[in-house]
């Protein structure tokens, strides 16, 4: 088998300019991170700030007194380190299943970036362990329950914290092992926490910024691929693409809905299936193929909102107290207690993704309906060779339909929801983690239902026998690759399964773009 060997990249971390493919590369092992020596400088600054106000026994929240309810409670000079010690390992009370790793990265590089910015106080050596960390594939595992969205991320980033100073277990080269272990075998020490680096390490939105990094770059394969995959079907049904007309859109111009329907003409522009049946004296197509625009116009622009949100968020101070520091005029008001930790903007955002998911997902399977009702638009009863004797592509539909269902469950929205903590002290919480995993698993179930659409459109465009356009037989030669010759009954799963896969990464698509004089925009 052929190894394909991925180019190591560097990723600067400062602060300011870290965005969701960096994310990306970071979170699957493609990329290292280094901190650009402008953010270092920015830590140590804020750092003398945190150190001036131990020197002068002044109280500060998160720095010598308790925390949440227990804000009253002063810290003793000779405990503050204590302190934080206590506050991680009491806060790492996750639940559930593990997070897969690359979530754990992704997570663990968000905080890093937030870190760096140069608000949080936290002492430089933080920033040097959990950079250490990261380059080093020392993995902290992370129950995946536990985050409110408000205070942050707190149980999650607890048990990485707890990691950081050689307590729990951690994923490294493969095997599940003590944190200490592998400190000790990357020749590191643990990490001693000094005043408010607990705090500055758990108090922030990092987990729900990393998922929703990650999701946005499968959904920027996948909205395409949807587009690509509407093609198909319209080929496969011999449906016309006069609903995609320039003057039509521009007559109601969301932005979206024509950027779609400008895709969509590009996607079919040399399509000689579309071009034989021109003078056809068929009228109007069902909604599913004449509403293309409409629909997944919508969703395009629900995207974009949710990519906007995430790249101010990358970059953003999301802990509590903040730190600004003003060297000429020093005083208590360098220290600011505020609620950037409070991820409802994020929540709302991941909601409003999830449920345009179900609508292009409820779109997809109608359009699946249409290709193998011999009463509608199939060629044949559903695509079977013998119909009768074979079912054909019957239950490609129902599993379709069954994945949609959860896709239903999905749709509801997470930040409809809140609960008091800390007695009465965080009394309104956005539930940020549940909407991102929410979303995280959504977009799986969504490439499921297109992967069914692409699958039966496959079928459908070889028993035509004409050639499509070149962007959609491009995306035809791919799936040869997993689907077989042959339309005789068999278990298809695999094969759905795989391509649902390939449709939330990118390689189909390098190989799409090449064929095309005018490459296809991944986003509007």
């Amino acid at each position: 088998m052929e190894v394909i060997e991925v180019e190591i990249r560097t990723v600067v971390l400062d602060g300011i300019t870290l965005n969701t493919l960096d994310v990306h590369d970071v979170a699957y092992g493609n990329a290292i991170v280094k901190i650009a020596p402008e953010a270092m400088l920015k830590v140590q600054t804020a750092r003398a700030v945190v150190d001036r106000i131990l020197l002068g026994n002044e109280i500060v929240y998160g720095i010598n007194t308790g925390f949440g309810s227990l804000v009253h409670s002063r810290i003793n000079q000779d405990d503050v380190e204590q302190l934080q010690l206590n506050l991680i390992r009491s806060h790492a009370t996750g639940l559930g299943p593990n997070l897969p790793i690359e979530l754990v990265r992704a997570m663990m590089c968000v905080r890093l970036n937030s870190l760096v910015k140069g608000h949080s106080g936290c002492h430089p050596d933080v920033v040097h362990q959990l950079s250490f960390f990261l380059n080093k594939g020392i993995h902290p595992i992370v129950p995946r329950i536990g985050s409110l969205g408000a205070s942050g991320d707190l149980a999650p980033l607890s048990h990485l914290a707890c990691a950081l100073v050689g307590e729990g277990m951690v994923e490294f080269k493969g095997r599940t092992i003590s944190a200490m272990e592998a400190i000790q075998d990357c020749e590191l020490v643990p990490l001693t926490l000094k005043a408010k680096d607990g705090l500055s390490l758990i108090n922030g939105t990092s987990l729900i910024t990393g998922m929703l990094s990650l999701s946005i770059e499968q959904l920027r394969q996948l909205l395409t691929y949807a587009d690509i995959v509407a093609g198909v079907s319209i080929d496969a049904t011999e449906s016309t693409l006069t609903p995609f007309d320039e003057r039509i859109h521009k007559s109601r111009p969301h932005q979206g809905q024509l950027f779609v329907s400008s895709r969509m003409q590009l996607i079919l522009s040399d399509s000689e299936i579309l071009y034989s049946h021109s003078d056809c004296n068929r009228v109007q197509d069902p909604y599913s193929f004449r509403c293309i625009p409409q629909v997944h116009g919508p969703v395009q622009e629900t995207l974009q909102k949710l990519i906007e949100t995430v790249s101010i968020e990358l970059n953003s101070s999301t802990d509590n107290p903040l730190i600004f520091p003003d060297s000429e005029h020093p005083g208590p008001h360098e220290v600011v207690s505020q609620g950037n930790f409070h991820a409802e903007v994020l929540a709302l955002v991941s909601d409003a993704m999830s449920l345009s998911l179900f609508e292009l997902s409820s779109i997809s399977e109608r359009r699946i309906d249409q290709m193998l009702d011999p009463a509608r638009r199939a060629i044949q009863p559903f695509l079977a060779e013998n119909p009768g004797l074979e079912s054909g592509l019957m239950i490609v539909q129902y599993a379709a339909a069954a994945a949609l269902g959860e896709l239903h469950g999905h749709s509801a929205p997470r930040s409809a929801f809140t609960t008091t903590t800390s007695a009465g002290q965080e009394d309104h919480v956005s539930m940020g983690a549940t909407a991102s995993w929410n979303l995280f698993e959504a977009i799986q179930r969504c490439s499921e239902v297109v992967a069914c659409e692409a699958f039966v459109a496959h079928r459908a465009i070889k028993l035509i026998g004409r050639k499509s356009s070149t962007c959609v037989e491009a995306l035809l030669r791919c799936m040869d690759q997993i689907i077989p010759e042959g339309i005789e009954d068999r278990s298809t799963s695999d094969e759905i399964v795989q391509i649902a896969k390939e449709l939330r990464s990118s390689k189909w698509l390098s190989i799409v773009q090449s064929m095309l004089n005018s490459p296809l925009r991944k986003s509007i």
